[in-house]
C-alpha cells in the first residue's frame, strides 16, 4: 500500500521542525525525516538521502514548501528525478503541489525557478549593499587573520608550501598565492 513520506528541514539547531511536523502529519505522513542543516546543497543532510532510499514506487514524498527541499533550480531538478525514476511523487502542502498530475508539475517547476530567481535576487543585492558601503567608507571587508610577512619570510627562507600551512594553520593555496605574488613582486623589481 503507497505510504506518504515526510521531510522536514530547519536551517539550524537553534530552529524548531514542531510546525513543520505538525503540518506533515496532518497530511498523512506516516514517517518523517528531519535534518537540521543548510538547505543550499543536498551534503550534510543524511535524512533527506534516508527519506528517498526508503520511499518505494507509489510513495509519495511530502514536504511543506519547496526550499525545504532544495533552494537552486538544479538541485530541485535532480531530486525530482531521482523521485520520478523511483515512481516517487512529491507532495508540497503549503504550495498545494502534487506531481502525480501535470498541473503539479507544472507549478513544481515553476516555483522552482521563482524560488532561484528569489535566491539570485538576494545575493545581488547584498552585493549591491557591500559596494554601496565601501564607496561611503563603513565597509573594509574581513579583517586580516594570515601573517602575510610572516608566511612570505618562511617561503623565502626556503620552507616547503606543506611545511609553512601547517605552521601558519592556512591552506595550501594562500601559501601559493603569497609565494606567486612574492615572485611577481620580485619580478617587478629586477632590472
Amino acid at each position: 500500500m503507497p505510504m506518504k513520506i515526510g521531510y522536514a528541514r530547519v536551517s539550524s539547531t537553534g530552529q524548531n521542525e514542531t510546525a513543520q511536523v505538525d503540518i506533515l502529519t496532518r497530511n498523512g505522513a506516516e514517517q518523517v525525516f528531519i535534518d537540521k542543516a543548510s538547505g543550499t546543497s543536498r551534503d550534510g543532510r543524511p535524512k533527506l538521502a534516508e527519506a528517498i532510499r526508503y520511499a518505494r514506487k507509489g510513495d509519495a514524498l511530502v514536504i511543506t514548501r519547496l526550499d525545504r527541499l532544495a533552494r537552486s533550480v538544479p538541485d530541485l531538478h535532480a531530486i525530482a528525478q531521482e523521485l520520478q525514476a523511483k515512481g516517487v511523487d512529491l507532495i508540497v502542502t503549503e504550495q498545494k503541489i502534487d506531481t502525480s498530475t501535470s498541473m503539479g508539475r507544472l507549478m513544481f517547476n515553476m516555483l522552482g525557478a521563482i524560488a532561484e530567481f528569489e535566491t539570485d535576487l538576494r545575493k545581488e543585492r547584498q552585493l549591491d549593499g557591500i559596494a554601496k558601503a565601501k564607496d561611503e567608507g563603513r565597509y573594509k571587508g574581513r579583517p586580516v587573520t594570515v601573517d602575510g610577512d610572516a608566511i612570505r619570510a618562511a617561503i623565502a627562507a626556503g620552507d616547503k608550501p606543506m611545511a609553512v600551512a601547517k605552521r601558519f594553520n592556512v591552506a595550501r593555496s594562500t601559501v601559493y598565492r603569497m609565494k606567486a605574488e612574492a615572485m611577481l613582486d620580485d619580478a617587478a623589481i629586477a632590472p
